[in-house]
């Protein structure tokens, strides 16, 4: 199979025409997915209490069969899509889970550097993004550069209370994902819980939350479930895939998917989790076996 898309250069792609066709199917399939019951099984036979969405970025099918494959197996979206994608999830009945924000992974909102850049961009893409109705759009913090603790933190609280006025006003989750910095993305800033945690409590409002993504998590500090349920109020959205290797949620990685989503799915979760997997085979059997490992 050939080799997916590195993760780094979709997010850094630059965002295609094609957003305004999408912004009325977008909105009108977010709210059949909002209403849709949260325990009814999908025809890839399970059933649970979380809703599911897949990154595209890991999955070497063209985005219309994705969409379609995706619906079939009982997805609710499709995560991680840049400006010119949106319109497509919704002819299959599902929705941009996330959209790419401003920025990319190691040039970030602990950087004030950054800020006038990120901060205009943000206030361009917000709109859009709630005109379209997608619930999230991802940030990153950025990568340390031997900054504190302290200064990386204040730096990026500054940075997003900017533009959180506009995020509440459009309704859209403005979403900081936790990444490893020990084998994936080495000097990332936000690579453990608590100090994501410091960031979403200086920024203060209900529209700035972690991506949880458990694959990361598991590989900078381990003890996944305890820490979704200390921190989940903070929490709103997850990312899943098997560690080591990223790759399918089987038994031949480490962490035990259905107990986690259990965990996910007692603190009423009513967000997305997302498979961010690469898979090791044919994808949508893979993604067929994920979605009903995590159907709790």
């Amino acid at each position: 199979m050939k080799a997916p898309m590195n993760r780094r250069g979709f997010i850094a792609a630059s965002a295609a025409s094609g957003l305004a066709a999408g912004a009325a199917a977008g909105r009108s399939a977010h709210l059949q997915g909002e209403t849709q019951s949260e325990n009814q099984a999908g025809p890839g036979g399970g059933a649970g209490r979380l809703k599911q969405s897949v990154c595209k970025w890991c999955i070497n099918l063209p985005l219309e069969t994705l969409c379609e494959q995706a619906a079939e197996i009982g997805y609710r979206g499709i995560d991680l899509l840049s400006e010119g994608e949106w319109a497509v999830p919704p002819r299959h009945g599902l929705i941009c889970t996330t959209a790419n924000g401003p920025g990319n992974i190691p040039n970030g909102w602990n950087d004030p550097a950054n800020h006038e850049r990120l901060i205009a961009e943000s206030l361009r893409l917000l709109p859009l993004v709630g005109e379209a109705g997608i619930p999230n759009m991802i940030v990153f913090s950025g990568n340390r550069r031997g900054m504190s603790d302290d200064n990386g933190v204040q730096a990026c609280v500054d940075g997003l209370q900017q533009i959180m006025p506009e995020a509440e006003r459009c309704g859209v989750t403005v979403i900081m994902e936790l990444l490893n910095a020990r084998v994936d993305h080495g000097d990332y800033f936000a690579h453990l819980t608590p100090l994501g945690v410091r960031i979403a409590e200086g920024v203060g409002s209900d529209r700035f939350k972690l991506l949880y993504d458990i694959y990361h998590m598991q590989i900078d500090e381990g003890d996944v479930i305890r820490t979704i349920r200390k921190h989940h109020r903070h929490i709103g959205h997850y990312h899943t895939a098997g560690n080591p290797g990223r790759r399918d949620l089987d038994a031949d990685q480490e962490l035990q998917y259905p107990a986690i989503c259990r965990a996910i799915a007692d603190t009423g979760f009513d967000g997305y989790l997302a498979q961010e997997f690469m898979p090791k085979g044919e994808p949508v059997a893979a993604l067929r076996s994920a979605y009903n490992t995590c159907a709790v």
